[in-house]
């Protein structure tokens, strides 16, 4: 696990650019950080300036020797691999290139990816690979760089194309420092997104030259064209036999590590079944971490502690914080961009605390987004019978959430209000905000994607609405919190739930087995039999800070002059009247505005570090005008 980044530009460019954006991996990748600069390969000018650069922040947790640091290259130097991830049960893969030839001077599965791409070809090797990744491949034989980022969106990967100029990163943050000043501007339809949705969905980003590859997709950059190609390169099928051998499989091959290993364990039933299941396979010794929310109805510590005797996994209980004002900033800057599940911070607390103890742990991220587990599905389904039925009704601005529901599904057709069950400002608050102005898009979730085959004893629509959320909520929102929470502070999760293998497996199950009530119950296989009979009746209660006092102490300074803030920082964007007088009803008891006025604060933090951010930059153009000619070079520096 680590932070990646690079360029290869037609231009010069200013030797602090690479500089700046390692520097903004460093949190991901703690014990090693290396830049190679490629213009002995690639720049045929032969000039003095730095054209081409692959940057690598490493977390070392396979094969933690400086031998397997990145970038690293093939044998003849001719093929380089930057990459970020884990890739599981390889060692088939790894007998198969011995056997033509191939001699590995690594345990770690960067060198399987890289040998493998050489036999294999990128499509051949992506078949291949089982895990999380986002990497970049460059190939100065065949004058192509390869990215692809992994099925289920696990790893991050950003990128932009400017003028033939391309860059790639695992952080917006780190992608930045490459575009020219005038070039860094903020996107008002990505502003609008995040409002709609609390984050910007794939391929937008806050920056208007900056684009998040979806998951599942691959990109290869032509060195000579200098043009950009993307497709999509995995289609799930559903493969018959047992499911559980095959979760056992995922959760076993993922506690491989070099580095301590543990477990994330809530009272809720995915990370319950990822903590049986490695009781059940007696690997036991592994510590469960378990957040506490004292005095909160959310709690769920002492229902996890309980599991976790239960299964003889040792339990970790860690205390969330009261007052967060001497880190909100942090934290913020660490989800890269704006970004409001109110779920980030103790997820950001949680990772801080346990990173001190083990450096991966398992997580149980998935099961909702595959089994239908969110009750907001079973809501929208009872009104699937107008399906893109649609009233001309307009969208009137208004400050209140609860006003004109009705309205507002009823203009949408089915499929994009559901989004709605689901969101941050309605459309007409949005309206609100930016100062009475129409809205151009309801929903700015992207298409959905094949998730594999219908059940045909399926309830009608709910493959539709699977589709939705595994397209834009799994990737987008709750892996994005997963990996920028963690890798924050140096920590690798790791999600069995989303192994594509073990996910296939679930394809090949009927309807009745799969979408239960309650939810999951396809999992009584899988839970530890030491565990309470009632255990699939509990109440499922999230993972909820709390959120209302919060808002009353920490962050309630930050209420002052956050209208003319947003304002400026969105260039009129955002009416700096209304801002206030959202905020206003918040603080005169409106207290079920509470996660839209975070969302807000959220935004302005995050606007005004990533302004700052750019116009530090400002003071050095990255792009270079002219290079004096001289010798080639190509060098390798450890930073």
């Amino acid at each position: 696990m680590c932070g990646i980044a690079g360029f290869f530009s037609r231009r010069p460019v200013n030797p602090a650019v690479p500089q700046a954006m390692l520097d903004e991996l460093r949190r991901r990748g703690p014990d090693d950080a290396s830049r190679l600069l490629l213009d002995a390969a690639l720049n045929p000018a032969g000039d003095d300036a730095i054209h081409n650069a692959m940057l690598h922040a490493r977390l070392a947790i396979i094969d933690p020797r400086p031998v397997a640091n990145q970038p690293m290259a093939s044998d003849d130097g001719q093929v380089w691999i930057c990459y970020n991830g884990e890739v599981y049960d390889w060692e088939a893969g790894k007998a198969e290139l011995e056997a033509g030839g191939a001699v590995f001077r690594t345990h770690a599965d960067t060198e399987f990816i890289l040998r493998g791409y050489q036999a294999w070809g990128i499509e051949g090797l992506l078949a291949r690979l089982r895990g999380m990744f986002a990497f970049a491949i460059l190939d100065s034989r065949s004058g192509k760089v390869h990215l692809a980022r992994d099925r289920m969106g696990e790893k991050p990967l950003l990128y932009s194309l400017l003028d033939g100029n391309f860059a790639y990163g695992s952080l917006v943050r780190a992608v930045l420092p490459f575009l020219p000043a005038e070039q860094r501007g903020f996107s008002a339809e990505a502003i609008d997104a995040y409002l709609a949705h609390r984050y910007i969905p794939s391929p937008a980003t806050v920056f208007s030259h900056i684009q998040r590859l979806e998951n599942g997709y691959r990109l290869e950059f032509d060195l000579n064209t200098r043009q950009l190609a993307k497709q999509r390169y995995w289609q799930p099928k559903a493969e018959s036999g047992d499911w559980l051998p095959e979760l056992d499989r995922a959760v076993a091959m993922r506690t491989v590590a070099d580095r301590p290993l543990g477990v994330l364990l809530s009272g809720g039933i995915d990370s319950t079944v990822i903590a049986s299941r490695l009781a059940t396979q007696q690997l036991t010794q592994f510590s469960s971490f378990t957040a506490a929310f004292p005095g909160s109805g959310m709690d769920e510590s002492g229902d996890a502690a309980d599991s976790a005797q239960r299964m003889g996994l040792p339990n970790v209980r860690v205390e969330m914080p009261e007052n967060l004002a001497a880190d909100f900033d942090r934290i913020v800057a660490d989800l890269d961009q704006p970004f409001a599940d109110p779920s980030s911070f103790p997820t950001w607390y949680l990772a801080r605390e346990v990173t001190r103890h083990v450096k991966v742990v398992l997580v149980g991220d998935g099961g909702d987004e595959m089994l239908a587990g969110y009750k907001r599905m079973g809501k929208h389904l009872r009104t699937r019978w107008r399906q893109n039925i649609r009233l001309p009704l307009p969208i009137k601005p208004q400050l209140d959430s609860k006003r004109g529901k009705l309205a507002t599904e009823l203009a949408m057709d089915w499929k994009n209000a559901y989004s709605l069950r689901f969101s941050g400002f309605t459309p007409g608050q949005r309206s609100f905000l930016q100062g009475g102005r129409k809205l151009e898009k309801l929903c700015h979730w992207r298409a959905p994607d094949d998730i594999g085959p219908e059940p045909k004893d399926g309830a009608p629509g709910l493959h539709q609405l699977l589709e939705l959320d595994f397209a834009n909520y799994l990737p987008d929102y709750i892996l994005q919190k997963s990996d920028l929470c963690t890798m924050a502070h140096g920590l690798e999760g790791r999600a069995p739930l989303l192994d594509h293998r073990f996910y296939q497996r679930l394809l090949a199950t009927s309807a009745a087995e799969r979408y239960t009530k309650p939810a999951k119950l396809i999992f009584r296989r899988a839970i530890h039999p030491a565990l309470p009979a009632d255990f699939f009746q509990r109440k499922k209660r999230g993972f909820n800070p709390p959120l209302s006092g919060w808002l009353q102490t920490s962050l309630a300074p930050r209420f002052d002059g956050l209208g003319a803030r947003l304002a400026a920082a969105t260039e009129g964007q955002l009416d700096a009247a209304a801002v206030d007088a959202f905020a206003q009803a918040y603080r005169d008891g409106a207290g079920h505005l509470a996660e839209q006025m975070l969302q807000l604060l959220i935004l302005d933090q995050s606007l005004a570090q990533l302004r700052q951010l750019r116009l530090t930059l400002r003071g050095s153009a990255p792009l270079l005008p002219t290079a004096a000619k001289s010798g080639r070079r190509s060098s390798r520096q450890d930073i």
